[in-house]
């Protein structure tokens, strides 16, 4: 997926057109970390890992970063910080300004169907628009198909936070081959039922019927991303926390 050794950037830093994919088709897809300048060059705004995806057409930097800066397209974890006349205003993180989620963007809402979501709730929602000159904008459905494919608010469970790397692991459609992230696998595997939803501004929501459940899916999760833990050592934490919890 990746160049094949890792390549380093630092802001501004003018990024070799050879490494940049291109597809007949499918246009380039930009991600956390970069930033086109017209016509044609590209250049990262953090300093991290280039990170090349030949196969979607897509690049990003890999960064830990403290500060989540909002992309296109990003999932994200949110809170709702108020609600406006059209739209709710949306914390997503400390360090970064509140995004606008339009009251009518989620699955088969009008004006009397909406969702009511009250000061502190949580959503699950996709950055619509991000541009250094707007707010971001969120959406908690699918633009084409009208379906929230998942998206929408977040009831009960527990949030935790995680390095903004860790969570860009968790979001891999290969994250146990491309991620070396198996922590969730190895805690299915034990018999804990529980559903995750991954932000990527460094949160991970995590429900269950069981609250001894929720704890250990997010203790692992952070000791998995705090102690930067390979695989087997992963599975080595699973079944310590399981065979404490029962």
């Amino acid at each position: 997926m990746s160049t094949e050794s890792p390549l380093v950037v630092l802001p501004g830093e003018a990024i070799d057109p050879s490494l940049i994919p291109t597809h007949k088709k499918n246009p380039l897809r930009l991600g956390p970390g970069l930033r086109h300048i017209p016509p044609s060059e590209i250049v990262p705004t953090v300093a991290g890992q280039l990170v090349v995806d030949h196969r979607k057409t897509s690049m990003w930097i890999e960064y830990n970063g403290g500060r989540y800066i909002p992309s296109q397209g990003d999932l994200i974890i949110g809170q709702i910080a108020r609600s406006a006349t059209d739209f709710y205003y949306v914390s997503l993180s400390p360090y970064t300004p509140n995004a606008t989620l339009p009251h009518l963007a989620f699955e088969s809402a009008t004006k009397k169907t909406r969702p009511q979501l009250a000061s502190g709730e949580l959503v699950y929602a996709r950055v619509s628009l991000a541009n250094r000159h707007m707010d971001p904008e969120l959406e908690c459905v699918n633009s084409s198909t009208g379906k929230s494919d998942g998206l929408g608010p977040l009831k009960d469970g527990m949030v935790f936070d995680v390095s903004l790397g860790f969570a860009r692991r968790l979001l891999m459609a290969k994250s146990r081959e491309e991620g070396k992230v198996e922590v969730l696998e190895a805690l299915g595997e034990e018999g804990l039922a529980f559903e995750t939803a991954v932000g990527r501004n460094g949160k991970v929501w995590v429900g269950s019927e069981s609250v001894k459940a929720v704890v250990v899916v997010g203790r692992a999760l952070r000791e998995t991303d705090e102690r930067g833990l390979g695989v087997e050592a992963q599975r080595k934490l699973v079944k310590k926390l399981v065979r404490e919890m029962r």
